[in-house]
């Protein structure tokens, strides 16, 4: 990874974090030579650097989703890709309530 990324992923860490989540929602980090989270063990399906989120219900049901940062995503500024990311995390909530509450 060339240092102009991994600076660039290091600020969408930053941005990611800032954001303000549900409490039940942790976001980890496979992004070798930028951050790996302790429970981001590089099992996702891409092979290559992602995002995870994980939504804990009732602290036993946990659903988790990868998001791989593919060769697209990487294009995008920082802002963008940090836009994109969050994006990504609200829907997968969404999708995650729908199915534990019902439609809305």
């Amino acid at each position: 990874m060339v240092q102009a990324q991994k600076e660039k992923l290091q600020e969408v860490v930053q941005l990611i974090d800032k954001v303000s989540v549900n409490p039940d929602i942790t976001v980890d980090y496979f992004i070798p030579g930028v951050l790996v989270t302790q429970d981001a063990d590089g099992s996702g399906e891409s092979g290559g650097p992602y995002v995870q989120f994980t939504y804990n219900l009732n602290g036993s049901d946990a659903h988790v989703q990868h998001m791989p940062l593919t060769h697209g995503y990487l294009e995008k500024d920082a802002q963008d890709l940090a836009n994109l990311i969050t994006f990504s995390l609200e829907r997968f909530i969404e999708e995650i309530d729908s199915r534990q509450y019902g439609a809305q």
